[in-house]
């Protein structure tokens, strides 16, 4: 990670992942980016082939497939500028 000096601000983003499968017990399979892992999904009501927002191994809310495409873009505008 870059220094980027002192008083830098730094912050956690959700990240748009597809649900694959749903376990039952709370829990389902994910994939951002062609990696797949599991995640909770008790706080949202969610089915296989929605997009939902993940923060620290959570689904936080489900979003359609136009939000999701717009994060998507501008966490690679920000991966551009970072790089």
């Amino acid at each position: 990670m870059k220094n980027y000096g002192e008083g830098a601000i730094y912050m956690c983003v959700a990240v748009p992942a597809e649900i694959l499968a749903i376990f039952g017990d709370g829990w389902a399979r994910a994939a951002v980016g062609g990696n797949e892992f599991d995640v909770n999904v008790k706080l949202v009501d969610c089915a296989v082939g929605d997009r939902v927002l993940v923060h620290a191994g959570c689904a936080v809310g489900v979003v359609d497939d136009r939000e999701a495409a717009e994060i998507d873009a501008l966490l690679a505008e920000i991966y551009q500028i970072e790089n």
